[in-house]
């Protein structure tokens, strides 16, 4: 029933609105179209939120120079994207990043390109439309250019690599050859004396009674005009100059290991490997060959290749050995096994030696003839023999510097001892996370100690084992090198 007002009169029930009288109403007009407003704006900031979010900023760029090749890293905190492309007339590279935004490292990229890299000329940087920015490479001369991402490793973040090798790439053993021609030249002009001026003429003494003091004064001339000795010329070593490959361990985007006063494993490498060629360059019959003579990386595998190229006679890799615990301390050789380490810690140094190329950067779509294909056993059982021979030796000489961590030579399967015709052997100098040791491993007098010591091990091996007439290499077409024999 109808409810009764305060006035006496009965009020009726309202009815409900019908829906249409709702929409059509001013408030919901106002909403609508807020919300379509609302719809149109997310739908425009949507797409820039999620370009922001893909967005890549570069934490580092590096570049390494070197002969065999220029690399060029690019490192960031997410994967890069990337096309490249290859121009003529002149020869350029194109490499497009998708998006990759502005920072101090793209900017200062083009700035870390060297007058005198052997590769690139110039390096320019710029935006080639909204999220592509373009980096162009001027290069000396046609090259062969590798491009690959690396994934995120020890203090890494993701790398995209561009390494620019050359289109004719330097032949080891030619510039070793006209090395050593150019060396003996000025060996040989240093060691030929002037010619001396012709001495005056003299009076003939009338040939009367001479006094004694007359009788010496022409036995004096007498033997003052006889002819004096051949001038003395640089002794040759009987039979062929041996060559050693002297590897300095790590370089480039692979520093090796690090003490606790900051010294880098991959600088006293090189320093002793250079200390250490000069030597042997200053021994007869001998000559040393750097395998790396630069702060650049090189692929294990591609060290091999280098040494057997100038058909090395041995193969010696300089390295400094690391901890976790500062006391460790000593010098250690080790050659190669073919049935498993013959320590923990040798298979743990194999291990952390090995892995330089995951951290130094290699292609891996690259055919790697050393490491893929089975070597031949016979003559790899005789080299690892001759290895140990040669290690003894230097291991021996490493005792009158130095405390040896290890009084034998040890064996494990290291990569960059895979050679299967050279005796080859890695040096571990001392303990770079010891803070005694490696304060000696910066001192230059330790160093030419250490390259001494190693020479004189060579040079006792070599007395004990007297080179032969060099064999052809063994199986070389299997290893893409047949161009040598």
């Amino acid at each position: 029933m109808p409810e009764q007002t305060a006035h006496g009169h009965r009020a009726a029930s309202a009815a409900p609105r019908p829906l249409n009288a709702l929409f059509a109403s001013p408030l919901w007009g106002a909403c609508a179209r807020f919300g379509l407003l609302a719809a149109l704006l997310a739908a425009c900031l949507i797409p820039s939120l999620s370009a922001l979010a893909q967005e890549t900023r570069l934490i580092a760029a590096r570049v390494w120079p070197a002969a065999e090749y220029t690399r060029i890293t690019l490192e960031s905190a997410t994967p890069i994207k990337y096309t490249l492309m290859t121009v003529k007339n002149p020869e350029r590279l194109v490499l497009d990043l998708e998006g990759v935004t502005g920072s101090p490292e793209v900017e200062g990229l083009a700035t870390k390109i060297m007058r005198d890299d052997p590769n690139i000329q110039s390096l320019r940087v710029g935006r080639f439309k909204p999220g592509v920015l373009r980096v162009v490479l001027d290069l000396k001369g046609e090259a062969q250019p590798q491009v690959f991402s690396l994934p995120p490793v020890g203090d890494y973040g993701y790398r995209l690599v561009v390494d620019v090798y050359p289109l004719t790439p330097p032949d080891p053993l030619m510039a070793l050859v006209a090395k050593s021609e150019r060396e003996q030249e000025a060996a040989l002009k240093s060691a030929t004396p002037e010619p001396e001026p012709a001495p005056a003429p003299v009076a003939t003494v009338p040939n009367l009674v001479l006094k004694p003091h007359d009788e010496a004064v022409r036995e004096a001339l007498a033997q003052r005009d006889k002819p004096g000795p051949a001038p003395k010329r640089a002794r040759a070593a009987p039979g062929r100059t041996l060559t050693v490959a002297i590897d300095a361990g790590h370089g480039g985007e692979d520093p090796g290991a690090k003490g606790r006063s900051g010294t880098v494993e991959k600088n006293v490498t090189l320093a002793i490997a250079r200390r250490l060629k000069a030597k042997l360059d200053r021994e007869p019959g001998l000559r040393g060959m750097l395998i790396r003579d630069g702060d650049y990386f090189i692929p294990l595998q591609s060290r091999v290749e280098k040494a057997r190229r100038v058909q090395a006679d041995l193969f010696v890799s300089i390295h400094a050995d690391a901890f976790i615990e500062p006391r460790a301390r000593g010098s250690s050789v080790f050659a190669l096994s073919d049935r498993g380490a013959t320590s923990v810690a040798a298979r743990w140094l194999a291990k952390r030696e090995n892995d330089a190329d995951l951290i130094g950067g290699v292609n891996i779509d690259v055919a790697d003839y050393y490491l893929k294909k089975t070597l031949l056993d016979l003559q790899q059982t005789a080299t690892i023999n001759d290895s140990l021979r040669l290690g003894r030796s230097v291991l021996s000489e490493l005792g009158e510097i130095n405390t040896l961590h290890k009084a034998e030579v040890e064996q494990a399967g290291f990569a960059v001892l895979k050679a299967p015709d050279i005796p080859s052997i890695l040096v571990e100098t001392a303990f770079i996370t010891n803070p005694e040791e490696e304060a000696r491993l910066r001192s230059p007098a330790y160093q030419e100690k250490m390259a001494d010591a190693v020479v004189a091990g060579i040079k006792r091996y070599f007395a004990r084992n007297p080179p032969v007439t060099r064999p052809p290499r063994v199986a070389a077409a299997r290893f893409g090198d047949s161009h040598r024999d």
